[in-house]
């Protein structure tokens, strides 16, 4: 008699390539493979210079000085390509994120750090800020177009962070850290996908008083719900 079949464990469920940012840059991780850096290097300014959807692997090969098949031994494909690059930019992101809230004394400032420093790299980034400046809808699309997974990892890392205020008692045990961060997480990325007439994104001075206004309140629940 054939015994009955038994559930086999199921595995994890990949990360994000943003979870895996935060994880380098929480391990400072580097391979150390020069020609591999000297590849994403190349691709960064091939991509910033013209753009992802009209570079080749050639063209990246062309700018780093390598054979086409040194590009392809390290990345077997363009789109694997495209996500390193992405990857350790979200990991640069990432180191200076961790240096700008060190220097933060409350959870109000920590949010308020946050939020500028959030918009400051992803709006300067020669890459990113290129795509936003030249293909605005593409940016757009890729935040809505995922069925919110993009903007459901980023609320799943700040939750974590406010969690975190919760465990050592910087923010108020009833705050509901989940809708919190849903809610500032979407402030940032509407801000991001849709340029703004009232609000210079340019100005630091201009996004802290808005995190101050609007944001850092978020960290302070009502007594009773409504």
């Amino acid at each position: 008699m054939a015994s009955a079949p038994t559930d086999s464990p199921r595995s994890p469920e990949p990360k994000s390539l943003i979870e895996r940012a935060f994880d380098q840059a929480l391990e400072q991780a580097d391979n150390g493979d020069r020609t591999r850096t000297r590849l994403l290097d190349a691709a960064y300014e091939q991509f910033c210079r013209m753009g992802i959807q009209r570079s080749s692997m050639e063209d990246v090969a062309r700018r780093a000085g390598l054979s086409r098949i040194t590009v392809y031994r390290r990345f077997a494909t363009k789109d694997e390509l495209v996500e390193q690059v992405i990857l350790r930019e979200f990991r640069r992101y990432f180191d200076q994120f961790l240096i700008d809230i060190q220097q933060a004394e409350t959870a109000a400032d920590r949010v308020v750090l946050g939020f500028v420093s959030s918009l400051r790299a992803i709006r300067g980034n020669p890459m990113i800020g290129g795509l936003m400046s030249a293909e605005p809808n593409l940016i757009a699309g890729s935040m809505v177009g995922d069925d919110g997974l993009m903007l459901a990892t980023v609320r799943q890392f700040l939750a974590a962070q406010l969690r975190l205020e919760q465990r050592v008692g910087n923010v108020s045990a009833n705050l509901n850290t989940d809708l919190v961060a849903e809610m500032m997480v979407r402030v940032s990325a509407s801000f991001l996908a849709i340029p703004s007439h009232v609000v210079d994104l340019d100005s630091d001075e201009e996004l802290s008083a808005l995190a101050w206004q609007f944001l850092v309140p978020m960290l302070d629940p009502p007594a009773t719900p409504r």
